[in-house]
């Protein structure tokens, strides 16, 4: 029997069931990993009073009831992108809770939830297809396309080399990060290839069973790590193959829960076991991966509750034709207002939404770009869901920390939209089975064909 374990209409009770279970265990482990987090890293304002622990627990159960919209709608790339987002937002009302800072916390906690609530409606339900992508470009046209994104990966890589090149240890980066000079075109491409051409062309070959291929692909991102000094170069050859194997194991929909659930407890439970000997993993898991976007949230509504909003400013093409309150990154001026936080950029939320518009407008501001991720969700239409989770998930990290006009442009989500507007549906074929989905043996069948050789 062939189901879709991604679609609620076909899934079975059971696994709509585990789903839920899986997503209720992940909201409580985000606050016991708060918790934990307050007992030493208060100095970046994560605070926990257990007098006040009753009311926390009442909002987040609150807010929890959105969690149901994740078992009740398939899978897309706005699925993906809003769980992520929506832990985000669940740590940040937590934290909201306990805050020392000084601004309304009740209207920004009820932004908050508002926001999210405007941001999931377009990115959950738009999915309508846009007729006319698969006569764009061919099956051969594809396949060089493909072989040209690893060219270009690779000619990128020994570019970056030319101006910089060190293996050294996490412990250790930004100290050597910090000489990098490079040419702003050079960034902004190895930005662009490293976190959105070479995913996607490793999640094709993936799908269509082309190992070998995907392994060079894989190959080549290493090389990035040396280049960048950037956490996220280091560990997207590992998240990658990560997410290509569990979303083959169990689907689309609970990887994208996993894929945050299953580092948070092993940060968690590493903790509460060994205590301070597992700082180091417990602090890049649980506080830089996790925390730090909600945290971005409660120190971007205290720096706006008491300066100017940016109406949108900090987007580079408009600070030029409009006057500006911030003549730096927003990053840059948190670093400034909140020494010993470094460059905090943030997302979408604390971005487009709080420091542009402020609380009180911000979920107008987060519905817009809800409805960008819905026109995505329309570009992916037809294509293989694990090609769309492979290919973005770079990105959902990226977007967690960073906003969203900047992983637009600077780090290729646009470019990627396009390419899976490009992509021929027919070449991509999928089944799931009840044990997870299985791809369909058609790789000796295309190699065979001369119209789409591999």
């Amino acid at each position: 029997m062939i189901v879709n374990k991604d679609s609620p209409v076909t899934g079975t009770l059971s696994e709509r069931v585990a789903l839920a279970l899986l997503i209720a265990v992940h909201i409580v482990l985000c606050c016991v990993s708060l918790v934990y987090l307050s007992r030493n890293y208060s100095g970046y304002h994560i605070y926990f009073d257990p007098a006040l622990r009753s009311g926390a627990i009442a909002v987040v159960a609150a807010f929890s009831i959105l969690s149901l919209l994740f078992v009740r709608f398939p899978f897309s790339f706005g699925y993906f992108v809003s769980f992520y987002f929506f832990t985000m937002v669940t740590g940040y009302l937590w934290l909201n809770c306990f805050s020392d800072f000084n601004y309304n916390h009740w209207l920004s906690g009820a932004s908050a939830a508002a926001a999210m609530v405007t941001f999931l409606i377009p990115a959950l339900s738009i999915s309508r297809p846009i007729h006319g992508s698969s006569s764009i470009i061919g099956v051969a046209g594809f396949d060089r396309l493909l072989t040209a994104i690893v060219v270009i990966g690779v000619l990128t890589v020994l570019v970056g080399a030319s101006y910089s090149f060190k293996f050294v240890s996490l412990a250790q980066m930004y100290e050597f990060r910090s000489k990098l000079s490079m040419p702003g075109m050079l960034n902004y491409t190895i930005g662009i290839v490293s976190n959105a051409l070479l995913p996607f062309a490793f999640a094709c070959f993936a799908v269509r069973g082309s190992y070998w291929r995907a392994g060079l692909t894989l190959a080549v991102l290493v090389f990035f790590y040396p280049i960048t000094l950037n956490k996220i170069a280091l560990f997207t050859p590992v998240w990658l193959l990560s997410i290509a194997t569990l979303s083959r194991l169990f689907g689309c929909r609970v990887t994208t829960v996993i894929s945050l659930l299953l580092p948070l407890t092993a940060g968690t439970i590493a903790y509460a076991m060994l205590g301070q000997s597992a700082t180091f993993f417990f602090e890049l898991i649980n506080l830089r991966t996790i925390a730090t976007p909600s945290n971005a949230m409660d120190v971007y509504n205290d720096f706006f509750f008491h300066h100017p909003y940016t109406y949108f400013c900090q987007i580079n093409l408009l600070k030029t034709i409009v006057s500006c309150p911030y003549q730096d990154q927003l990053g840059v001026v948190m670093n400034q207002a909140y020494p010993g936080f470094g460059n905090f950029n943030a997302s979408l939320f604390s971005t487009e939404g709080i420091a542009s518009v402020g609380p009180l407008f911000a979920p107008l501001s987060v519905l817009l770009c809800g409805l960008l991720i819905g026109f995505a969700n329309r570009l992916s239409a037809g294509l293989p869901p694990r090609l769309v989770l492979i290919s973005s998930s770079v990105l959902g990290q990226l977007l967690l920390n960073v906003p969203l006009t900047t992983t637009l442009l600077s780090h290729g989500a646009a470019l990627l939209f396009l390419l899976w507007y490009l992509t021929p549906r027919g070449m991509l074929p999928e089944q799931t089975s009840l044990l997870g989905p299985a791809l369909v043996p058609e790789f000796s069948q295309r190699k065979r064909d001369r119209n789409g050789p591999l």
